[in-house]
């Protein structure tokens, strides 16, 4: 099979409908690599056959699939340590005693960011009431967040107190791997959601994490995301971004504080 042009275009449209995302033409290479097998696997005889199949969403479950083997998951554990520096030093002591203190990881993928704010606000507030609601456009990762288990090269950037306190070491079959501490999981919650659609009912957060992902999108899609999002956020609320992607200018209603960092106005 040969993926023509016509046939890459009519994806890119289809993928930035669906998930805003904007596949440049330098991911056709990616997209053959990720979709052939599958296509040949259900004796499919072209892509733009394939194409039309998931466009015509007849199979949701394969539209889904596509979804999945076309979004970038990268995430680690406590990437972009300056975060959470600031959500412990800064927001934490802050946080009003009597209330739940609530994060949402709106782009969760394997669940690392999760579960890396996870481990901070169970050293950072003890007892106190939190809560951690992570979500993804890919079932796929939100599968692999949920199980909260991971190879143990991924454990090089959570600091060892940390380590040692939230994560079990796999032996057995399970050697080479670690799993978050189930005490710890089953306080953050994943759930499927599209951002670029209406979002669940899920209510209003104290910080959201939406980082490394507006990078993939065009100025109206990023506004329209992060539209989406503000209305989750109580007053004077935190958001934070990637540092390699800027708010200035984006959307009203939210205030630099420092470089990825946001408030929303009261």
């Amino acid at each position: 099979m040969t993926l023509t042009d016509q046939e890459f275009d009519f994806l890119r449209k289809l993928l930035h409908q669906a998930a805003g995302i904007n596949l440049t033409t330098e991911k056709k290479a990616l997209v053959i690599g990720r979709l052939t097998r599958r296509i040949e696997s259900l004796g499919l005889s072209s892509y733009g056959e394939y194409f039309r199949l998931i466009a015509s969403n007849t199979d949701p479950a394969e539209r889904q699939w596509a979804l999945d083997a076309l979004t970038t998951n990268e995430t680690y554990f406590f990437r972009e340590p300056q975060h959470f520096a600031y959500l412990s030093e800064i927001i934490l002591p802050k946080a009003p005693p009597g209330e739940s203190f609530r994060v949402w990881s709106a782009a969760s993928s394997s669940g690392e960011e999760a579960y890396s704010i996870a481990m901070l606000l169970s050293e950072r507030l003890g007892r106190r009431p939190w809560e951690i609601i992570g979500t993804d456009l890919s079932t796929k990762v939100l599968e692999k967040a949920m199980r909260g288990q991971y190879p143990m090269e991924r454990a090089d950037k959570i600091p060892q107190p940390y380590l040692h306190a939230y994560c079990l070491k796999g032996v057995g079959d399970q050697e080479g791997t670690f799993l978050v501490d189930p005490s710890l999981r089953k306080r953050v919650k994943f759930q499927h959601a599209n951002l670029m659609e209406p979002l669940p009912k899920v209510g209003l957060f104290d910080v959201i994490f939406l980082r490394n992902v507006l990078i993939y999108f065009d100025p109206p899609t990023k506004r329209r995301v992060v539209e989406n999002l503000l209305p989750f956020m109580k007053p004077e609320g935190y958001f934070f971004s990637g540092h390699s992607e800027s708010l200035s200018g984006l959307v009203d209603g939210l205030v630099a504080v420092k470089p990825a960092i946001y408030r929303k106005a009261a």
